[in-house]
C-alpha cells in the first residue's frame, strides 16, 4: 500500500475528547483527507453522538467531500453515508424489544451484585441506542479524569461483561470504552463494521489505515487491527492531529471536486 483509499478513525479519545465535539483542527484535518480519500468513523457512541460530535463540526463539505465520509455508529451496528440531502441511515440492526430488555436487566443486576452501581452517576447509566445497550459505569456525562481512574486494569468491566454474557446468549457483550460495556447483535464488533464497510465501499481492509486509542489486546478497537487493517495507535486527539498531519504530507494532491 503506498498510501490508503481510506482513513479510518475511533471517535472518542482518538477524534474528539469523550463525548465532546472534535476541535476545529482535526475538523480542518478530516475536511484535508476528505479532499484526498474515503474517511470513516467506527465507535460505541449513537447516532446522536455523531450528529453532535461530528456532523456538526463539518458543515462546510463540498458534496463530493460528503459522499467520502462514512459513519457508523454503534460499533458499525448501524451505516451513515450522505444522500444528498443529508446523512442517511444505509442499514441497522437493532435489537428486538425482547433482547434489549434482557440487556438492561442483566446489566443492572449483575452490576448492583458486583457492587459496580453508582449511586450519584454523571446522567445515566444504561443506555437503550436501538442496535447496542450501553452500560456507563459513571454515567454518560462522567468527567474523563474519572473515567479513566475508575478501571485502569480493566479488570472491573471483564468481571462484568462475564457476569452478563451467560445471561444473554446470542448477543455480544464486550468492553467497551474506559468504564463502559456494550452489547450488540451476536457477532457484531468494529471488526464486522469494517469488513461490512469493504463490502459496501470496495475497498479493501488492506487498503485501509485505522486510529484508535484502544488497539491493545482486549480494547475495543482491537478487532479491526486483528482482521488485518493496518493500525495507528494513539493517545488522544493532540496525537491523532500531529500524525495526521504527517500522514496527509504523503497523500497526493487533492482530486477534483
Amino acid at each position: 500500500m503506498t498510501h490508503p483509499r481510506l482513513v479510518a478513525f475511533d471517535l472518542d479519545d482518538t477524534l474528539a475528547p469523550s463525548k465532546g465535539e472534535i476541535d476545529i483542527r482535526i475538523a480542518d484535518l478530516l475536511r484535508e483527507l476528505l479532499r484526498r480519500v474515503d474517511v470513516a468513523i467506527i465507535s460505541g457512541g449513537n447516532e446522536q453522538q455523531f450528529r453532535t460530535q461530528v456532523i456538526a463540526r463539518l458543515v462546510d463539505l463540498h458534496p463530493a467531500e460528503q459522499s467520502r465520509l462514512h459513519l457508523l455508529p454503534t460499533c458499525g451496528t448501524r451505516y451513515l453515508r450522505h444522500d444528498g440531502e443529508g446523512y442517511a441511515v444505509v442499514y441497522a440492526h437493532d435489537l428486538s424489544d425482547e433482547e434489549k430488555s434482557a440487556a438492561l436487566t442483566a446489566l443492572r443486576e449483575e452490576a448492583e451484585r458486583l457492587g459496580l452501581w453508582e449511586s450519584e452517576p454523571w446522567g445515566d447509566i444504561l443506555e437503550d441506542r436501538g442496535s447496542q445497550i450501553t452500560f456507563s459505569a459513571l454515567g454518560q456525562r462522567a468527567p474523563r479524569e474519572a473515567k479513566h481512574e475508575w478501571d485502569p486494569t480493566g479488570e472491573r468491566r471483564a468481571a462484568l461483561r462475564d457476569a452478563v454474557a451467560p445471561r444473554v446468549p446470542g448477543l455480544e457483550v464486550r468492553s467497551g470504552g474506559s468504564t463502559s460495556i456494550d452489547i450488540t447483535r451476536g457477532g457484531i464488533d468494529k471488526a464486522y463494521g469494517m469488513q461490512r464497510l469493504a463490502e459496501l465501499t470496495g475497498i479493501g481492509l488492506g487498503e485501509m489505515l485505522f486510529y484508535g486509542d484502544r488497539l491493545d489486546e482486549g480494547g475495543n478497537d482491537y478487532p479491526v487491527r486483528a482482521i488485518g487493517v493496518p493500525s495507528v495507535a494513539v493517545e488522544d486527539w493532540q496525537d491523532t492531529a500531529d500524525k495526521l498531519d504527517a500522514l496527509i504530507a504523503t497523500l497526493p494532491d487533492p482530486v477534483a471536486r
